[in-house]
């Protein structure tokens, strides 16, 4: 899919909308904050984190920044209400939080975000899930990404777009043996099948901008990798 980015930009800019992120410190997050910061499409970007994030650049001088407490999040539902888009890039691993630690950061937070964002009149929802996302799935990882698809789902928001990207390719500060690997063998192959096992996570974060710009055909729209891939490249013209 290729489209005009530079024409959607300057038409979505005079809709005078604002976002929110969740996960800004993440990986996706970051690089989401930088493209949503340098494009200057929104009105108004907040930050709802569990951290206040430090952000030196003169650029980022206009962002909110509401710092939650995310086991008591129905505290903080001031911090989610007057914002038209949210982006959700929250996540972590069963490695570094422990079955129960991951369940709750990528389902309960999820979904309790989500809740709140719709109740202060969010109407377009942005989350980041992962490739072969399935509620009835035997693997712990994909059945709660398609759990919370589905939850969210039946939230009822205007637009919902899933974004189900391969494996990520990306440097992180933290180290992670298995994306090491996947960036030591299926970073090559990308170059030749772009689409078929990984991703570098630059064009999921452009992806998610690029598409919320778009019109969309029906409530429910879930992208997988290839199209996420489409989009993330399309140039600006």
């Amino acid at each position: 899919m290729s489209v005009d980015m530079s024409a959607l930009e300057a038409s979505f800019r005079q809709k005078n909308q604002s976002c929110f992120i969740l996960g800004a410190s993440g990986e996706t997050g970051k690089i989401l904050l930088q493209e949503l910061v340098q494009r200057n499409i929104f009105s108004k970007i907040t930050l709802i984190g569990r951290r206040q994030l430090i952000l030196e650049d003169k650029i980022y001088e206009s962002l909110v920044q509401e710092v939650v407490d995310f086991e008591k999040l129905e505290d903080y539902a001031a911090a989610f209400q007057g914002h038209d888009v949210g982006f959700c890039c929250l996540g972590t691993t069963k490695a570094k939080a422990g079955t129960e630690g991951f369940i709750r950061v990528d389902h309960d937070y999820v979904l309790k975000a989500a809740e709140l964002a719709k109740a202060g009149g969010c109407s377009d929802f942005h989350l980041e899930s992962s490739k072969g996302a399935d509620k009835t799935s035997g693997l712990l990882y994909l059945r709660v990404k398609g759990e919370v698809e589905a939850d969210v789902e039946r939230l009822g928001f205007q637009r919902l777009s899933v974004y189900r990207p391969a494996v990520l390719l990306v440097d992180r500060q933290e180290s992670r043996p298995a994306e090491w690997l996947a960036r030591k063998f299926l970073g090559p192959m990308s170059s030749v099948f772009p689409t078929a096992m990984s991703i570098p996570i630059q064009v999921v974060a452009r992806a998610m901008l690029a598409n919320a710009l778009l019109q969309p055909q029906q409530a429910l729209e879930i992208l997988e990798n290839k199209a996420i891939y489409e989009l993330g490249n399309s140039p600006k013209k």
